[in-house]
């Protein structure tokens, strides 16, 4: 029975994989564009990844162009409190949801330079995701036909301005704030996917997604009740676990499973 079960999980793995697919955004030769990446080589795109596009054939090494961050959003959401090993809110409410500034990305590799008055700053390892098509009043069960995919995110937070000023402005929106992975995943179970942090390669924050209090479906379409989503548009879905400041030099990174992973160095001034 075994040499039957072998193959099957073989094949299920394989399909798995297969249905998994990962975009990145580069500049290579002064050009910016979009490619399929795929076992460390990038495939460029014709037409709009958020459209209509073809993967073209011809393939780059990922060593020979510089990735950037992978979407231009127009807006940048996140959700608070919404594992309740961190902090949690009612799960019968809406989500507690503020800003973050376009500004504020960073993609992996890029060190974290903070402001030099930034004393308290903690890292949120987070599930991203990423708006694909412009949408607005999207009813309950149908925001998956909106989300282009998902990429992984760092949440970070200057804890004593967030307790202090009146908004979480500067504490979440500093330039530098919001590190992302360099790919978008799409065909993943981001529902159901284990995200990792680690500081200097220790474990310090580790959950299922499947713990989260409100769900991307109740998030997304909550949001498009007040806001017009566009592709490209960004939500930070919260954090779990405890977490602390950060340290010169420290290396932060945050991985989920089937999507990727951000990595950055905490750098100060």
């Amino acid at each position: 029975m075994k040499w039957l079960l072998a193959p099957l999980l073989l094949l299920i793995s394989f399909h798995t994989l297969a249905a998994t697919e990962q975009f990145v955004r580069y500049e290579m030769d002064g050009n910016t564009r979009y490619g399929k990446l795929v076992d460390n080589k990038i495939y460029p795109l014709d037409g709009d990844l958020f459209s209509n596009f073809k993967v073209t054939a011809n393939s780059i090494d990922i060593d020979r162009v510089k990735l950037l961050i992978p979407v231009q959003p127009e807006k940048v959401f996140a959700v608070g409190m919404n594992f309740a090993s961190h902090m949690s809110s009612p799960s019968n409410q809406p989500p507690p949801l503020f800003l973050k500034l376009p500004s504020s990305l960073l993609v992996s590799g890029e060190d974290i330079v903070p402001p030099a008055d930034a004393k308290n700053v903690h890292f949120e390892g987070e599930l991203v995701i990423v708006i694909g098509k412009e949408a607005r009043d999207i009813p309950l069960g149908k925001s998956k036909e909106f989300i282009f995919g998902v990429t992984v995110g760092n949440d970070l937070t200057e804890r004593s301005w967030q307790g202090r000023d009146l908004q979480w402005l500067r504490a979440k929106a500093s330039d530098g704030f919001s590190p992302i992975a360099a790919s978008i995943t799409r065909g993943v179970n981001y529902e159901r996917a284990l995200l990792t942090t680690r500081v200097n390669g220790k474990v310090v924050q580790q959950e299922n997604t499947q713990f989260m209090i409100h769900s991307v479906d109740k998030v997304v379409s909550y949001l498009s009740h007040y806001f017009t989503l566009k592709p490209g548009d960004l939500i930070f879905m919260g954090t779990p676990g405890r977490t602390f400041a950060l340290k010169n030099n420290d290396v932060v990174s945050v991985s989920i499973e089937g999507v990727g992973t951000v990595e950055n160095t905490f750098t100060l001034r």
